[in-house]
């Protein structure tokens, strides 16, 4: 397979001509506009300036300065990263991409970028949708990115604690692979996992495969290890601990700015054999949500929680419905769930919820190892589970159309969550009237916990080739404020980054950002780790 360096995935797996087709059928009735195509720029066009910094003989292996290699690491994998490089601007590129082999390379980078003052920008698989690997670097002399990709191998695994130390560069299939000899998973199926890693996953507290319970990789963690400018952090294996703050929890989230992450020992769970999955309709989406809160407080833990709104449910699982479409799923590795899925039909009916007719149960039924794998239910919703999939491969064929489509996610306690929907929904179709003069907004829960949802919002409008970027911006910031005054979090999932610094910088309190500021001093004196993230760059 080909890595697409403008877009998601690889290049074989893009949308082809018949899914095209249908796609923009689809948009069309929606979406009105211009739908031309745009072709993307070959790599030899773009002009990239010349690396400004030569390593080091030591270090000269580990280091490219191939033009592939630096456009494919300038951008994330956000909307207005794919617009951009359709458009051939890429005015913040690495001079140089390295890949550590091993812990002593990475050492040995950090040693040189602190004495030579260059930046480093950690790099796990690239799919960042906030700018959290974009070099916008300019007040240092050169940029590095440090690739990960080459350590990526399961080093032991603990049978007896169902736990295995990992190197922080593995691919989430890659990961799956090694693991399923013993009969174990990680369970921690993002929507990203073909194309994100471990550390990846470690540095931006990404939300994975479990609605609730295990929703957070943070819960799945035992120790880690992480090499920072002033020296190794390695935090001692223990199933829980009172030994003052945790160490792990100032690097999980950090992004890349206090050090690089390169293994860490993962808690595993049994690969599970029992499932029961069903869809669950409603004529009122008020009720849906009612309906899902009672499910989130109840206890039953399901794996699969994801309700879709009205609109979500016809434009990507092709269900018109009233008020919403609830999909559930549960799994088990030591016993039958069947039970379970029934108490949450149960509470769906109190509030009006209808199971699909093929609700269906499955017990000894192989898992799969794919996010979602196993727990979506009902032939609508299977449709919704593939469209999921193809997501990013369908934005980006509707990027190269002049389609706006990008979503954007929070998370907020049920009492506040109408106030919250209304105000980011009324903000985002606000914003859409004055910039693109008229769009759809969805929402789905991506998570749910006993105190409140995880709403992941979709946007679709018609875009001005060439202005794209400044249209999606405009939305972005319109959302963006009306989540932080309703009390919601700038991310759930998706990471700070740079794009959302200045919403960040509001949702923080004053102390804590002082004190991240002095561990920041404290272990990258030299501020060469991603700077601008999280924290404004010395």
């Amino acid at each position: 397979m080909t890595r697409s360096w403008w877009g998601w995935g690889n290049v074989e797996d893009a949308v082809d001509e018949t899914e095209l087709r249908a796609l923009l059928n689809r948009v069309r009735a929606l979406v009105p506009g211009d739908l031309a195509g745009h072709e993307p720029p070959g790599i030899a066009s773009l002009g990239l300036p010349a690396p400004r910094v030569t390593p080091p003989v030591s270090l000269a292996a580990l280091c490219s300065a191939e033009l592939a290699d630096r456009a494919a690491h300038a951008h994330g994998k956000a909307f207005r990263d794919v617009v951009r490089n359709l458009q051939g601007d890429l005015r913040h590129v690495p001079d140089l991409v390295a890949r550590p082999r091993d812990e002593r390379d990475v050492t040995d980078l950090l040693d040189w970028c602190g004495r030579a003052g260059i930046a480093v920008i950690p790099y796990g698989g690239g799919s960042s949708v906030v700018g959290g690997v974009e070099p916008r670097c300019e007040d240092h002399p050169a940029v590095v990115t440090v690739d990960l990709e080459r350590m990526d191998r399961v080093l032991e695994v603990d049978s007896t604690s169902r736990a295995a130390r990992i190197q922080a560069g593995v691919f989430g299939p890659r990961l799956e692979d090694q693991l399923r000899p013993h009969g174990l998973t990680l369970r921690h199926f993002p929507q990203s996992f073909e194309f994100s890693t471990l550390g990846g996953w470690l540095a931006t507290r990404a939300g994975g495969h479990y609605a609730t319970l295990y929703t957070r990789i943070d819960d799945l963690v035992e120790s880690m290890r992480v090499v920072t400018p002033s020296g190794v952090s390695a935090s001692r294996r223990l199933p829980g601990s009172g030994a003052g703050p945790s160490p792990d929890r100032l690097f999980l989230g950090s992004e890349g700015t206090l050090g690089v992450i390169t293994e860490a020992w993962m808690r595993l769970q049994d690969r599970p054999r029992w499932r029961a999955r069903a869809s669950v309709r409603f004529d009122d989406y008020a009720a849906a949500v009612a309906a899902t809160r009672a499910i989130a407080q109840s206890g039953l833990n399901p794996a699969n929680c994801r309700l879709l709104d009205a609109s979500e449910a016809l434009l990507n699982a092709g269900v018109s419905v009233g008020g919403g479409v609830l999909v559930l799923g549960f799994e088990s590795a030591g016993h039958p769930v069947h039970r379970s899925l029934e108490r949450a039909l149960e509470l769906c009916r109190d509030h009006g919820g209808e199971a699909s007719a093929d609700t269906r149960a499955a017990s000894g039924a192989p898992s799969g190892s794919g996010p979602g794998e196993g727990t979506a239910g009902g032939s609508a919703v299977d449709t919704w589970r593939s469209a999921f999939l193809r997501m990013p491969y369908q934005r980006d064929a509707l990027a190269r159309h002049s389609v706006i489509a990008e979503t954007f996610e929070t998370a907020c306690t049920w009492d506040t969550f109408e106030t919250l929907h209304r105000a980011v929904t009324e903000a985002a179709r606000q914003a859409m009237r004055e910039t693109t003069g008229t769009g759809v907004v969805t929402c789905r829960f991506t998570h749910v916990y006993p105190d409140g949802p995880a709403p992941y919002f979709g946007v679709y409008a018609p875009g001005r080739w060439g202005g794209m970027v400044a249209q999606w911006d405009h939305i972005k910031a319109a959302v963006s404020e009306a989540i932080e005054t309703s009390g919601g979090t700038i991310t759930h999932h998706h990471a700070v980054g740079r794009d959302h610094r200045p919403w960040y910088d509001r949702q923080r309190p004053g102390p804590f950002a002082a004190a991240l500021s002095a561990a920041k001093t404290a272990l990258d004196p030299a501020g060469i780790l991603n700077p601008g993230v999280l924290l404004p760059a010395r």
